[in-house]
């Protein structure tokens, strides 16, 4: 059977990682190379104040198939996703956290469920989430509401693990989330209100070992609910 994807383009969106980027390249670019032809890594340094920047510049420097975009100052999580997924130039993307959770040698689990479903998206969930009890109450209860507001199926609207064709974001309205975490929500919400096809398959999750999350942090939390009802006063 022929393959289906050949030209895959993925990002990074990263935030203060110079303990683990390195890593999370040499992890990605390592299982790009086994498993399709052609493809391309962007970076998206969203204003880190350590040395990710320079670790970054220092990486591309070496291989052409991968790009760094430097926000200044930092934008927040949905900013960064943005800025990766309207930068990616093949037809079909990916992307993953830096943070060195995700193990991307999944990612041919995800290009073989694409290819026997033809699905649009495939959005992984995770096989138990490696953080504080206080997050999953917290990720919890965010899913739940987002669930009753926008009928939203899927299991895991979070996380950061998925692989979807491009026509998806070329054919759904832009997405307008910036500091908060609704990025991912605004995404789905909107590709299942096109009618794309979304298939879901459980992933991995690993201890973070350096460095810390900002997804629980206050001025995300707020920005993240005003994000919400701002879409959802738009299409009720």
């Amino acid at each position: 059977m022929a393959r289906q994807i050949e030209k895959l383009s993925v990002f990074l969106p990263v935030y203060n990682e110079e303990a683990s980027i390195e890593r999370t390249i040499k992890n990605v670019t390592d299982n790009l190379k086994k498993n399709v032809p052609t493809w391309e890594l962007i970076v998206v340094n969203d204003g880190s104040k350590d040395q990710t920047g320079a670790i970054i510049d220092r990486l591309v420097a070496k291989d052409q198939r991968i790009r760094a975009i430097h926000h200044s100052p930092n934008r927040g999580y949905g900013g960064a996703l943005k800025s990766g997924l309207y930068a990616c130039r093949y037809p079909w993307i990916s992307f993953i956290d830096s943070d060195g959770q995700f193990d991307f040698s999944e990612i041919k689990r995800f290009l073989e469920t694409q290819e026997k479903t033809g699905a649009d998206l495939v959005i992984g969930y995770y096989l138990g989430r490696q953080v504080s009890l206080f997050r999953k109450l917290n990720t919890f209860a965010w899913q739940a509401l987002v669930r009753l507001l926008f009928g939203l199926t899927v299991k895991d609207i979070d996380c950061g693990f998925k692989l979807i064709s491009k026509k998806v974001l070329d054919q759904i309205e832009p997405l307008q989330s910036e500091r908060g975490a609704f990025i991912s929500s605004e995404f789905l919400i909107k590709a299942q209100k096109a009618k794309f096809k979304i298939v879901e398959i459980g992933v991995s999750h690993y201890p973070r070992r350096q460095g810390e999350g900002t997804g629980a942090n206050l001025d995300v939390i707020i920005q993240s609910f005003v994000d919400l009802f701002k879409l959802w006063y738009q299409l009720k």
